[in-house]
């Protein structure tokens, strides 16, 4: 007989909003939850990955696209630098594009636009180009130096708001949240430079070949989009590295030491940053395992009350089933209706059977589920007493 009774198995359900509508997404979000939790229990390592990536590339879009609007009226504060260049290093190349505009390679190319009243576009790379451009009574569009620092504001803040998701959710890292700021940093710049760096060469090729501007336009933001979030995606394997292989790590290596006889300071060192790697460990498998066994107690209990809720409407449908029966009997309808009748009545019947069958079956894995909960809760709350953790 279980320890638990149907009122604790009520204890675990958590409250849905009294908004319909949100109520209706809580449902669909915790179902799937349980799905996603039973998947992680049985395939740890895939589901770890698919884990990553996919809110690697949630986060990674998210931010693209506040970066896109931040840019769709950031620009507009920075308008008085829209007539400075910026083009460096200006290496002048030996072509021009379709409207006769001289080339150059750059890794920072922003140089001012132009529109005569045909709508054909004008690039001005030097002061004295925009000089004569403005002279000649052209329309100066949204770029130079202005749209520069407006692009890197937008992607600076961007990356505010990436760092600390992917840190925290992705990667669920506990490191050095300062250290490990300033390796993206340097990391963001140097990614910057290299995708920009290659596009300065892609790019007045394609202009001189009079490539269309939206083929372009696609390519780039493939270049310096796409193949800077890959980038990346390695790059915080590194900047957030596996707590679990980070723990085993400092303890082969101080293992190691003790097994050589190393100096005793050196053994002290390795002891302290294996224990630091192992507490940080078991922070991340603890909470993770703890936030997980929440999940699965409200969802098997969830998943029992609404068997409960299937059996009796399946009970009443088999009544329901065997009074059609009893009354076409007395009906004295023909043998293939009876039949038809008699067919529905056991289908009914096996399916309330089946039914009340399952909810013994759900009942004990609510309780299994409570017993796992319990256990990573105790677990989770020693590991943040013992490094002076607030539990939450």
């Amino acid at each position: 007989m279980s320890k638990y009774t149907e009122k604790d198995l009520q204890l675990q359900l958590k409250p849905y909003s009294q908004n319909g509508f949100v109520a209706f997404f809580q449902k669909i979000w915790r179902g799937w939850l349980s799905a996603w939790y039973g998947f992680a229990d049985k395939h740890p390592k895939l589901a770890n990955i698919i884990y990553m990536v996919f809110f690697f590339i949630v986060f990674s879009e998210g931010v693209t696209i506040f970066q896109f609007l931040v840019m769709t009226f950031l620009p507009y504060a920075f308008e008085s630098m829209w007539t400075q260049p910026f083009v460096w290093p200006a290496v002048a190349l030996p072509w021009k594009d379709a409207a006769g505009n001289a080339l150059n390679y750059a890794i920072f190319n922003e140089p001012v636009k132009f529109l005569d009243t045909a709508e054909k576009v004008y690039l001005a790379s030097t002061a004295d180009l925009v000089a004569q451009y403005q002279a000649a009574g052209y329309t100066l569009q949204s770029s130079g130096l202005g749209n520069f620092i407006a692009f890197e504001i937008a992607v600076f803040l961007a990356q505010c708001i990436n760092f600390p998701l992917q840190r925290n959710i992705t990667y669920r890292s506990h490191g050095n949240p300062w250290y490990q700021a300033m390796w993206y940093f340097i990391g963001w710049v140097l990614v910057s430079i290299f995708t920009n760096a290659v596009w300065g060469i892609i790019n007045p090729i394609l202009l001189w070949w009079n490539w269309n501007d939206v083929v372009i336009g696609l390519l780039k933001t493939v270049l310096t989009g796409g193949v800077s979030m890959v980038i990346f995606f390695f790059v915080f394997l590194v900047i957030f590295p596996d707590n679990n292989k980070v723990a085993r790590k400092a303890k082969a290596k101080y293992e190691k030491l003790v097994a050589a006889k190393a100096p005793a300071a050196k053994i002290a060192k390795a002891e302290k940053a294996y224990k630091a790697a192992q507490d940080k460990a078991d922070r991340s498998n603890s909470e993770k395992e703890y936030h997980q066994a929440l999940t699965q107690a409200n969802s098997k209990a969830l998943k029992y009350f609404a068997t409960v809720k299937e059996a009796a409407a399946a009970e009443e449908a088999t009544k329901a089933a065997a009074a059609q029966l009893e009354a076409a009997r007395k009906a004295e309808l023909p043998v293939n209706k009876l039949a038809k009748k008699v067919a529905e009545l056991a289908e009914a019947q096996k399916k309330e059977e089946e039914l009340k069958a399952r909810i013994s079956h759900n009942f004990e894995a609510a309780c299994d589920a409570i017993d796992v909960k319990e256990e990573k809760t105790r677990v989770y709350t020693e590991v943040m007493q013992r490094l002076g953790l607030q539990v939450k």
